[in-house]
């Protein structure tokens, strides 16, 4: 295990809207960034190319990709044989905790990217997690990341000797325009990120999932034009 360095910060990074953002936000902020990214099975594994893409574009120093397989736990529309939801309103998307939520992903996420922080003498772990335009996902509120860091505290060499690993969620509290708006002026390129549940086998966003709804709204209220290639070209 290296020494503590404070100017380090894993990052979650899937590829899409929320966390290419916050990798620009770390990056900002005059971190040193890690990116971590997950190939668990999910049938939106393209994301994984943009990721790769967001993670060079922004300097990461570092792109790791874990691989483990959750379909063998399913549970979600997202790891298992289950219909990803379409055309839902919003009412609908904001209203329950819907199939495309994934058993403990961030959970089991932050568990890795908090051993990766303390294999680097981290003491940061940023996340895209957002409360406002999302899914209705238990583990995006920021009672979960509260939690989690007090867990943290707990759990790990450097937090009972007495630095605790901080887990950041820059974005926990903004609307999806307002994260547009942020990583826009950060240097985010959209046209490379992957937000899709549930692609075409050419990789184009299949634009009805709840995922595409909210990043059609999220561009439309931005101001920005939206650069994804979607399969429905129905608004949001």
């Amino acid at each position: 295990m290296e020494p503590g360095r404070g100017d380090r910060a894993v990052v979650l990074l899937s590829g899409g809207i929320d966390s290419s953002t916050t990798l620009a936000v770390a990056v900002n902020d005059g971190f040193e960034t890690y990116a971590l990214s997950f190939d668990y099975g999910q049938r939106h594994r393209c994301e994984l190319d943009a990721a790769t893409s967001v993670a060079k574009l922004l300097g990461a120093k570092r792109h790791l990709v874990l691989a483990f397989d959750l379909t063998r736990i399913g549970g979600s529309a997202l790891t298992a044989e289950l219909e990803v939801p379409k055309d839902r309103t919003p009412g609908e998307i904001g209203a329950g905790v819907p199939v495309t939520y994934v058993p403990a992903r961030n959970t089991i996420f932050l568990s890795f990217a908090l051993a990766w922080a303390e294999s680097l003498g981290a003491f940061d772990v940023f996340i895209g997690a957002n409360a406002v335009d999302y899914s209705g996902y238990p583990d995006c509120r920021p009672e979960f990341i509260e939690a989690f860091e007090e867990m943290a505290a707990l759990a790990t060499r450097c937090g009972v000797g007495g630095h605790r690993v901080r887990i950041k969620a820059p974005l926990i509290d903004m609307s999806k325009a307002e994260i547009i708006r942020l990583g826009a002026r950060l240097g985010v390129d959209y046209s490379l990120t992957r937000s899709c549940y549930d692609p075409t086998a050419e990789g184009l966003a299949c634009g009805s999932c709840d995922s595409c709804l909210l990043r059609k709204k999220g561009f439309a209220e931005s101001g920005i034009e939206d650069p994804t290639g979607y399969s429905n070209s129905r608004g949001p």
